[in-house]
């Protein structure tokens, strides 16, 4: 059932038409624990093969694809939508508009480059309901942001899903030791710590200030693309430095061991290790608002550890309809698909009084590329998981009409998320068939 706004209004042909109470109006079903609602975003990169992506059937009737086999256990948890796009182009266009719907632009105002973005939809909902707890969102990966460009456009910008602004991207965590530290560590040493590291970075951005007006057009791009990383470490030292108080008690606690230094060798070790750290700050209610980069929007991780697997992900997703590499396409997709139906797994164990994590939550997860052969955008591969505390009704396939804004399902999930607003972005109206 769609949720609408107290204020919601029949707009045409010029005239609006206030609406009587709806049922649809009501505030957002809690569990009888009184556990809150959260929401994971999870990104893939570099798309999927299509013919082994789609599934067949809709509603109900349904049957999961060759990738998707994997969430078998979950799909009566699960929403397959069909036929969302966001109108992007590229790696960086398409990674920068899965959380936003909106296609990265240059700021014709700026002198030197400068994205003109939409917040993302992570960030739109910490904004408003991360005052809740001591953090108002976690950002996690797995690959650092590389240099380079693509269409004009920074590849660096595609290291991250998150935006808290039109030009203030948000970095992903990628050491899982920084992240548990953040979680779990010694409070007051993390505080010196911090305080040391907001003295140093204001001593680097007043440096990196006074050389701005001694470089040329591309250096003072570069610097400005370094000094919104530096602004974004500063605004996660401010968060760190003045802890929320959660208003919910969990149900049980979580005992994680610290992860060894350094990133595990091992893809899948290292993946679930962060998943089983995300799961802990959930259940633990550090935040209700969690984004996971599965991998780099232009990754080119090796996958030669699957059988059959020879080269990196990007290169393969150029498969030019050749029968060894679709296949092996695939069976990357499948892999990632496998992680997936782990992190379900774990927040379907945790019992939260009556209802489980997963029950509690929604889970968004997909690419910003349909098929990466050919960077397409259009009816993109997009999964929900979860239940959102009755907001959605999963176990089904829904196809859009085609192309269908991203934005309109940002929108639709924001209004779940308990959100009053009846706009997001570049959306044109919420999707009231999830």
């Amino acid at each position: 059932m769609t949720r609408l706004s107290r204020r919601a209004m029949l707009r045409g042909m010029g005239a609006s038409v206030a609406l009587p109470w709806l049922e649809a109006m009501a505030a957002p079903r809690v569990t009888a624990s009184g556990a809150p609602k959260r929401l994971v975003c999870l990104f893939q990169p570099n798309g999927v093969y299509p013919k082994a992506w789609d599934v067949t059937g809709t509603g109900t009737d349904f049957q999961l694809s060759k990738i998707l086999e994997p969430l078998a256990p979950h799909k009566s948890e699960l929403l397959v939508v069909s036929q969302l796009s966001s109108g992007a182009k590229g790696h960086v266009g398409a990674t920068s508009a899965f959380l936003t719907g909106t296609p990265i632009t240059k700021d014709a105002n700026a002198p030197a480059f400068k994205p003109n973005m939409g917040v993302s939809l992570d960030q739109f909902v910490a904004q408003r309901l991360g005052k809740e707890t001591r953090l108002a969102s976690l950002e996690v990966g797995t690959e650092p942001p590389r240099a380079g460009g693509e269409n004009d456009l920074p590849i660096a910008f595609a290291s991250s899903v998150s935006w808290s602004g039109p030009q203030t991207k948000v970095d992903p965590e990628i050491l899982p030791q920084a992240v548990f530290d953040r979680l779990f560590g010694d409070r007051a040493a993390s505080r010196r710590r911090l305080e040391d590291n907001r003295s140093l970075l204001d001593r680097v951005a007043e440096d990196a200030k006074r050389l701005e007006a001694r470089l040329g057009t591309s250096d003072r791009r570069k610097l400005d693309e370094y000094l919104t990383s530096v602004r974004d470490v500063e605004k996660r030292i401010e968060d760190s430095l003045s802890p929320r108080a959660s208003s919910w008690t969990p149900k049980s606690k979580p005992n994680p061991e610290r992860p060894g230094d350094g990133i595990p060798a091992r893809r899948d070790e290292y993946v679930r290790i962060m998943m089983d750290l995300l799961v802990a700050a959930l259940q633990t209610d550090s935040t209700r608002v969690a984004t996971f980069m599965l991998a780099h929007g232009f990754s080119r991780q090796n996958f030669t550890f699957l059988d059959g697997v020879k080269g990196d992900h990007h290169s393969i997703s150029h498969h030019k309809e050749e029968g060894d590499m679709t296949a092996m396409y695939t069976a990357v997709t499948r892999w990632y698909i496998s992680q997936l139906a782990y992190l379900l797994d774990r927040m379907k164990g945790i019992d939260e009084g009556g209802a489980s994590l997963l029950d509690n939550s929604i889970v968004l997860y997909g690419s910003g590329l349909k098929d990466g052969n050919a960077h397409t955008t259009s009816n993109l591969p997009i999964l929900l998981a979860g239940r959102g505390q009755g907001s959605l009704n999963p176990g089904r396939h829904v196809a859009l009409p085609k192309n269908t804004p991203l934005a309109n399902l940002h929108l639709s999930i924001a209004q779940r998320m308990g959100i009053e607003t009846d706009k997001f972005t570049t959306s044109t109206g919420a999707i009231g068939e999830l």
